[in-house]
């Protein structure tokens, strides 16, 4: 098992969270992928997006249902600050994932972290475990909880 997995099972236990890492024969990075092997809706995937406060610099985890995508425009509204596509390099030197592995719980330093509402619509939702091929089940309200996030209404 890789470190960066092992990692996000250890947060979970540190959470509380009782979660169990499934290992996919296929990919997983789209929503579409992870959807598909996890034989749930794309609304139920979590999109763990890692993005860059224009103006701060710092790094803003957001754990978007695979359904949404984030207008950039509107960003500056609701983060008080324009958001760019955090630099891959950055992202796994801060929170230890590669892009398309990138984990919700597990991070090397901590992440200001932001959840859609839309995730809380479901009694089970999907996440990256660390790795490209790997998930894992839990309840929405749980993750928020582990996560310390703030919740973000993507559907207006």
């Amino acid at each position: 098992m890789s470190k960066s997995i092992r990692r996000v099972e250890e947060a979970a236990r540190a959470a509380s969270l009782q979660i169990e890492i499934e290992r996919m024969p296929d990919s997983t990075r789209t929503a579409s992928e992870a959807a598909e092997a996890c034989a749930c809706s794309v609304a139920q995937i979590v999109k763990s997006m890692v993005f860059e406060g224009a103006s701060t610099g710092r790094l803003k985890l957001l754990l978007i249902s695979g359904k949404h995508d984030v207008d950039l425009d509107k960003a500056k509204v609701l983060f008080g600050e324009e958001l760019i596509r955090a630099d891959p390099k950055r992202v796994r030197s801060e929170t230890g994932f590669a892009i398309g592995g990138v984990s919700p719980l597990g991070h090397l330093s901590e992440i200001e972290t932001w959840m859609d509402t839309e995730l809380l619509a479901h009694d089970t939702v999907w996440a990256a475990a660390g790795a490209p091929n790997a998930v894992f089940s839990v309840a929405p309200e749980g993750l928020l909880t582990a996560t310390a996030a703030k919740m973000l209404d993507l559907s207006g």
